[in-house]
């Protein structure tokens, strides 16, 4: 029978403490963060480049508030493709795949697709903080209400694409890789169809 020593009591106390700063601080989100978006990195999990077998249309609108304050609705941005991530500060998956959210907003014409980075969080000061210390340009939102049915999921991060007519195109629940030709090719190709 193997005897309990100081030695090996320390060490269980040492590794409880590592883990406890892990999960309590910022510190261990972005390890588990960047371990995701190295295993995004690897293609395993590329965005599907196809629509949804069923089109639909979101009932109500949503409103949405930006860093500055300015709010406007969701409905505003018809006419172009829509690129809507639900994600929250909180969440390691969301921050795996934010770089190649960054790197598909820079790519992109704006001119014909508009970003929605939605935060969840708590705190929209939170959200807002994140982003810029993190170098993200995309625009960052809070909503202002309830999201609408079509919306609402049990899962984060949650991407949505709009087409110009409103309807939803697609809906990917958890992480994946948004900075690959075929994604951007399908969003380019969605917002050309009249």
């Amino acid at each position: 029978m193997k005897r309990f020593s100081i030695p090996n009591w320390l060490s269980w106390v040492l590794f409880l403490a590592l883990m406890l700063f892990l999960f309590r601080t910022d510190a261990g989100k972005s390890i588990v963060g960047g371990a995701q978006a190295l295993l995004l990195k690897t293609g395993v999990h590329n965005a599907p480049a196809e629509p949804l077998a069923e089109k639909v249309a979101p009932a109500g609108d949503l409103l949405l508030r930006n860093a500055d304050g300015k709010t406007i609705k969701l409905s505003d941005l018809r006419g172009k493709t829509v690129f809507l991530n639900q994600w929250a500060t909180w969440c390691p998956p969301c921050r795996a795949e934010m770089p190649a959210i960054e790197n598909l907003y820079q790519s992109a014409d704006r001119s014909r697709i508009a970003f929605v980075m939605l935060s969840l969080d708590d705190s929209a000061e939170d959200a807002f903080a994140f982003a810029k210390e993190k170098g993200f340009t995309f625009p960052v939102y809070v909503p202002v209400g309830p999201l609408p049915a079509a919306f609402e999921t049990s899962a984060i991060p949650t991407t949505f694409v709009l087409a110009p007519d409103g309807h939803i195109d697609q809906r990917i629940e958890g992480m994946a890789n948004y900075d690959t030709d075929e994604f951007r090719n399908y969003l380019a190709d969605l917002g050309s169809v009249k």
